[in-house]
């Protein structure tokens, strides 16, 4: 079975009624990046992050996955997918899918402020000041911020070089290092950008672009590998 690596980023769950990272105002619910998604932030002011953070929470219990949620998980029956997401949600695993490796964190766990490998399930949306670990620290969003390493990037380039096909869904390539992914599978093999703005990268060979919404691209996708 071709093992077929998905990377998504915010577009995908945009159809699910969630906001993209950075609005077209520059700003994310109407906070700057830099006062809610910064280590430096979190110091500044805990309870504005935690605030925000508590907000997103509350919000993804009120939606669900979409059209190319489910496409992705009915690809399964074909292909060995291997989904990788810049995407905090859990929309993914509630669609299906079976193998996802969340490159900035999750939104339902938390973690300890001292020690990164203290990592819970939030029980509901709400982490309040003073939820504490056992090390006494408060806890915090399980979330990579700007500035902080990506652990889960070296599995992640693990899993794109073995990629038989490649799909690039809902991303503007700009974040990295989620977008240098790209150039860590073989350059021979089919690459599919799935996105209203998609366009040609350079130096990448064999790309197919898809100028659609998830939903819509995902099923056009699925027409071209099952036919």
């Amino acid at each position: 079975m071709k093992k077929l690596v998905v990377l998504t980023g915010a577009g995908i769950s945009a159809e699910s009624g969630i906001s993209t990272f950075r609005d077209h105002d520059g700003l994310w619910n109407n906070h700057r990046v830099e006062d809610v998604a910064t280590p430096e932030a979190w110091e500044r002011n805990p309870s504005l992050v935690n605030d925000f953070y508590n907000q997103r929470r509350k919000q993804l219990f009120e939606v669900e996955p979409n059209a190319g949620h489910h496409a992705l998980v009915q690809l399964e029956a074909h292909f060995d997918v291997q989904i990788i997401t810049q995407n905090v949600d859990d929309l993914h695993e509630r669609a299906g899918s079976k193998n996802v490796l969340h490159l900035h964190g999750e939104l339902k766990k938390i973690r300890s402020s001292v020690d990164p490998l203290l990592i819970y399930n939030c029980e509901g949306w709400e982490l309040k000041m003073g939820d504490l670990c056992p090390k006494g620290s408060q806890l915090r969003p399980h979330i990579v911020w700007f500035g902080e390493a990506v652990p889960m990037i070296e599995p992640a380039i693990e899993i794109a070089s073995q990629a038989d096909i490649l799909v690039v869904i809902g991303t503007s390539m700009a974040v990295y290092p989620a977008a240098s992914l790209i150039h860590y599978v073989h350059r021979n093999i089919p690459k599919y950008y799935i996105d209203p703005k998609a366009f040609p990268i350079p130096g990448i060979s064999n790309l197919h672009i898809i100028q659609e919404k998830a939903g819509v691209g995902v099923r056009k996708l699925m027409d071209e590998l099952l036919t």
